[in-house]
């Protein structure tokens, strides 16, 4: 009988012990920044998200203002060329969140849509020459559409630049550098460009200045 009693109490005992392992486990975890790891990953993750559905409302929002602009019979057909294949260019590039950590992908992203805001730049500007086409409101609303996109673009560029920030601060910082070393957390690539400050302001795009008929 002392013997089936004593059976009985070591798995209540092994089981105890499991539970206080299981905690201490999750209190060191905790401790050493994996929670933060996990929660800056999702958050990056997230503002990666956002950039990409604006530069893809951008993406959209260019066929109709190509095809508005063609009314313009006498229209560069250079500059509208440029703007169709700089856009084919930075939509056939997909960076998805597993690739954050390739600073050459990044970089081919960036130079793509850097390439497609200059060509969009230069459609603008040139489209001013053309009385027609600025008292167009089928055009104007594309232009109105275009500014506010930059705008969000911007906003949420910046919101991910700050994401990744706090992420690749965690990751070489002490002690959570050690828990990014045992568990992979890489750093990761964010926007860079020659001047770093012109990533705190938006693409110089001369929208003009709306006219009511």
């Amino acid at each position: 009988m002392p013997q089936f009693q004593q059976s009985l109490s070591r798995p209540s005992l092994f089981g105890r012990l499991s539970v206080i392992l299981a905690l201490l486990a999750a209190l060191s975890l905790g401790g050493c920044g994996y929670n933060d790891f996990q929660r800056l990953d999702e958050q990056s993750r997230a503002a990666w998200s956002e950039v990409l559905n604006q530069y893809q409302r951008r993406a959209d929002l260019i066929p109709n203002l190509v095809a508005t602009v063609k009314g313009e019979a006498s229209f560069e057909q250079e500059t509208l060329t440029r703007v169709i294949e700089a856009r084919a260019k930075a939509t056939s590039i997909q960076v998805t969140p597993e690739m954050l950590n390739d600073p050459q992908a990044m970089e081919r992203f960036q130079q793509a849509q850097g390439q497609l805001g200059s060509a969009l730049s230069r459609l603008l500007a040139v489209a001013e020459n053309y009385p027609n086409l600025k008292a167009n409101q089928a055009y104007q609303d594309l232009r109105v559409q275009l500014e506010g996109t930059e705008n969000r673009i911007t906003v949420a560029r910046n919101s991910y630049i700050k994401a990744i920030q706090e992420y690749n601060v965690l990751a070489r910082s002490f002690p959570t550098n050690l828990t990014a070393k045992i568990f992979s957390y890489q750093p990761k690539a964010g926007f860079t460009v020659t001047n770093e400050q012109e990533i705190s302001r938006p693409p110089t795009v001369d929208f003009g200045t709306s006219q009511k008929r």
